[in-house]
C-alpha cells in the first residue's frame, strides 16, 4: 500500500476511484452522499445516488463498481453513525477481491472514515495494509482541499 497527498480526481481515467460510503437511503431510493468524496462524487455523477440506491438495496452495503471507474467503499451502516472500524476492514478485503478478479493496476483510496467521519488514520491504517498491496494509493487532501 502506498501513500500520497492530493486531489483523488487527478486519477480519474487512470485508475479505479473508491468512494467512501454509507448504507443510507433517502425516501426515494437513493444513496445519501452529504460529505467527503461521496458528495464530489455525486456532483460529478449525478446519477451515482439512484446507481448506489438500486445496489444497496438489491445486495446490502457493500463494495459495488458505479461506473465511470468508481466504486463503492462503504464506512458505515448510516450516514448519521460514525464509521465503523470493522466495516471498513470488510470493505478492504472486498475491494482488494474485487481488484484482484477485474485485473485492476490502479486503485485510489481516501483514508476511510478519517476525514468527516473523525477516526484516527494510526487506528485505520493497519486495517487497509491487511488488504492492500502495490496497486492501492491511499490518498489524503492536501489542508486547502480538505477544507
Amino acid at each position: 500500500m502506498n501513500e500520497s497527498s492530493g486531489d483523488i480526481w487527478q486519477y480519474l481515467g487512470k485508475g479505479v476511484i473508491a468512494v467512501t460510503t454509507s448504507g443510507s437511503l433517502t425516501r426515494k431510493g437513493k444513496a445519501v452522499m452529504l460529505r467527503g468524496v461521496a458528495s464530489q462524487a455525486a456532483a460529478r455523477f449525478p446519477d451515482f445516488p439512484l446507481i448506489l440506491g438500486r445496489l444497496l438495496q438489491e445486495r446490502g452495503n457493500h463494495v459495488h463498481p458505479l461506473g465511470e471507474g468508481v466504486v463503492s467503499f462503504p464506512v458505515e451502516e448510516s450516514a448519521w453513525e460514525n464509521p465503523d472500524l470493522r466495516l471498513i476492514s470488510r470493505s478492504a478485503g472486498e475491494l482488494r477481491e474485487l481488484a484482484d478478479r477485474e485485473g485492476w493496476d490502479l486503485v485510489v483510496v481516501p483514508r476511510p472514515g478519517c476525514g468527516g467521519g473523525g477516526l484516527n488514520w494510526r487506528e485505520v491504517r493497519p486495517l487497509l495494509e491487511e488488504h492492500f498491496d502495490h496497486r492501492f494509493i491511499v490518498i489524503s487532501a492536501p489542508p486547502s482541499l480538505a477544507a
